[in-house]
């Protein structure tokens, strides 16, 4: 599957009487690519993929008591289901990213803020105990 998301609308004649449109990013197996080589776009698109399925279990993992009975207590529960589908959702295909600086920040702040809402702890609590 191959998607163009942005184009300079140059094209290249390959050779054989057809030509190819160059374009400066692409979807290629779920995967962002960029003509600089760069994972900003990649990032971008996980730190998306990754709030769409949070939000899609958000019921679950933001949920304040649980109508069913479970064997190990509510966080450690809801720790496992975002590790076992958010967490990999958004890392999929990063071993093959060079992370630069900018892009682990984006990674570790994406993290920070969904722990943060399934434990119902916003970030106006961690000012107002730093003033106390």
């Amino acid at each position: 599957m191959l998607r163009v998301l942005m184009s300079n609308r140059s094209c290249v004649d390959i050779g054989d009487g057809s030509s190819v449109e160059i374009v400066d990013y692409f979807c290629y197996l779920g995967d962002m690519l960029s003509v600089d080589g760069d994972a900003d776009a990649a990032v971008t698109a996980r730190i998306r993929s990754g709030w769409f399925k949070f939000k899609f279990a958000g019921l679950f993992l933001t949920a304040k008591r649980f109508q069913v009975v479970v064997l190990h207590p509510p966080r450690l529960l809801r720790g496992k289901v975002y590790d076992a589908c958010v967490r990999i959702f958004v890392l999929h295909g990063s071993d093959t990213w060079s992370l630069k600086r900018g892009n682990e920040l984006a990674l570790h702040r994406t993290e920070i803020r969904m722990i943060r809402w399934m434990c119902g702890v916003k970030l106006m609590d961690k000012h107002n105990l730093a003033l106390n």
